[in-house]
């Protein structure tokens, strides 16, 4: 196979693409799937739809606080995830709701999170995930760290990390990238371009035609790849993560997507986009290429896309009774989460936390006694 990162060198303004918009699959770069590994990537994409739309229905109704919806850029979560070993790590920031579940966590975990409990962030045994990063752009730094400690081992673990657009501007992006590529560390940086960092468009945030190109900068491959697109996703994420495991180095990808619902649901986009860009974006998602081609090749129909989505809602519905069952934190368990016994430091601490509460206890319902209860 050609060096695709030769042949897409960002500078040639090219992108690189397998699956267009019409569900047409060109042969040169396409991967071998079997039928069921095509069906799998279905029921990702079905899945992440139905549990983001459900993480939006809660925090609509007040059982889930604020949240990052995922809808329109599952193609290179499921692409990249995907093209992962069972011995990589992942670095997300919010939106990595389908990768995240790829790579083995939970949708409870996720839904706890949101929902601030922190049990959302108690990482399965087993499960090479970092916990959510949301703050802009600082979690590049500490993938780089995990790479570089996995090159100083002589381990063959290579560190993914995704970020939107936006981290790009952030000074934490510049060292993270600018030290990989002095120490050649072995990480797939994923910049997931949805078009805008919140309200800012792309052409407000930099005037280099692409992102990739910063790779260039950094002294390592970058490629720009049609994120709605999975094969594309998976081919050049694979090429990647291959090329880092094997001593040659960090990649940057330049996944172009675009964030089709509100960038949290504490925003409202129909302030700084048209209905029209919107749905001219629509016409190019992830879901409708794909399942355009799985539909002419007759891999899924309707009966199997209904039964999809009944295994996908039921399967929600039962995590959302999960979570909604666990109990909340006191807190005491602050103290009590890190270690397996209790630093005398810590110790201190909670004996003057528990003091306080009961001495605020006691002005609260002391007052309450001598006085009564108002009416």
């Amino acid at each position: 196979m050609p060096n695709i990162f030769d042949e897409y060198h960002p500078l040639t303004g090219k992108i690189f693409r397998i699956l267009d918009e019409n569900g047409v699959l060109h042969e040169e770069h396409a991967p071998k799937f079997s039928l069921e590994e095509l069906r799998g990537f279905y029921r990702w994409i079905i899945f992440s739809r139905v549990a983001d739309q459900k993480a939006l229905n809660l925090q609509r109704q007040g059982r889930m606080g604020t949240y990052a919806p995922v809808l329109g850029q599952e193609g290179i979560q499921i692409g990249a995830a995907s093209a992962m070993q069972p011995q990589d790590w992942l670095f997300p920031s919010y939106r990595e709701l389908a990768a995240s579940m790829i790579r083995g966590l939970p949708l409870a975990n996720i839904y706890l999170y949101w929902m601030g409990n922190e049990e959302g962030s108690r990482i399965p045994e087993g499960v090479n995930i970092f916990p959510i990063s949301v703050p802009v752009g600082t979690h590049p730094l500490h993938a780089v760290g995990a790479a570089w400690a996995s090159k100083l081992r002589r381990e063959k673990i290579v560190v993914v990390c995704f970020f939107g657009d936006g981290a790009t501007s952030e000074g934490d992006f510049h060292e993270a990238l600018n030290f990989a590529g002095v120490f050649k560390t072995p990480n797939v940086f994923i910049c997931q371009n949805n078009q805008y960092a919140i309200s800012v468009p792309f052409s407000r945030q930099s005037s280099s035609p692409t992102i990739a190109q910063k790779a260039i900068a950094y002294g390592f491959d970058g490629i720009r790849v049609d994120g709605n697109d999975i094969f594309a996703s998976y081919v050049a994420s694979k090429a990647a993560i291959d090329k880092a495991r094997s001593g040659g180095g960090p990649t940057f990808i330049e996944a172009v997507t675009f964030r089709l619902g509100a960038h949290t649901t504490a925003d409202d986009p129909r302030r700084y986009r048209t209905d029209a860009e919107v749905e001219e974006w629509r016409k190019r998602e992830p879901l409708v290429r794909f399942e355009k081609y799985l539909r002419e090749k007759r891999i899924i129909d309707d009966g199997f896309a209904a039964q999809v989505k009944s295994e996908a809602e039921r399967a929600v519905e039962e995590t959302v009774t999960q979570v909604e069952a666990v109990p909340s934190h006191t807190p005491n368990d602050v103290f009590a989460y890190m270690f397996s016994e209790m630093p005398q430091n810590l110790k201190e601490q909670l004996a003057l936390l528990n003091e306080s509460l009961s001495v605020k206890r006691e002005i609260l319902f002391g007052d309450t006694m001598r006085h009564g209860v108002p009416e």
